[in-house]
């Protein structure tokens, strides 16, 4: 019940009394996409010609927005680089950053998770995909979040590959 060096780790690498909520993450993915703002999320009650009673009020952490640049560089890397550990998200031609995670589970096949936004610059969408019992977030959670991407940015899937992969992905 007290903070010292093994709670610090934990809570660095997800662990411990760290606990979000698939929406929290994508609120935080728009945050680090927008360099220190967001929007509180919200559910949409109509399309089209319906008004939606909703007052959009943009809210500002605490971090300064000069930070964040060096945040962006290192998610693109996950997707862009050899190394990255989301390479199977990438989207030729187009520069955009996330995080891969992966969430121990004590009761089966850990939980694969991605947080992305897109594009880098000039951001449209922002996004967690959280599978339970997935596996590793670049394995699982990034190619479908790429997908999704793709088709919301181009309204088209292109990657066949990809999509055959994710379709034959064994999610229970």
């Amino acid at each position: 019940k007290r903070w010292n060096y093994r709670t610090i780790y934990s809570l660095s690498i997800g662990q411990g009394e760290f606990s979000l909520t698939p929406l929290q993450m994508a609120n935080i993915a728009a945050a680090i996409a927008n360099k220190g703002h967001y929007y509180t999320p919200h559910l949409v009650k109509a399309i089209g010609d319906s008004k939606l009673n909703y007052k959009k009020t943009k809210k500002k952490t605490l971090v300064n927005p000069e930070y964040f640049d060096i945040v962006h560089e290192g998610m693109q890397w996950v997707i862009e680089e050899s190394g990255g550990t989301a390479r199977r998200a990438r989207i030729d031609s187009l520069h955009y950053c996330g995080k891969t995670g992966t969430s121990q589970n004590p009761h089966g096949e850990d939980h694969s998770i991605f947080m992305c936004f897109a594009p880098r610059e000039n951001p449209k969408i922002a996004m967690v995909v959280f599978v339970e019992n997935g596996g590793k977030g670049g394995a699982t959670s990034a190619p479908i979040a790429s997908l999704l991407v793709e088709k919301y940015l181009y309204k088209t899937i292109k990657r066949i590959a990809t999509e055959e992969y994710v379709l034959n992905l064994k999610l229970y």
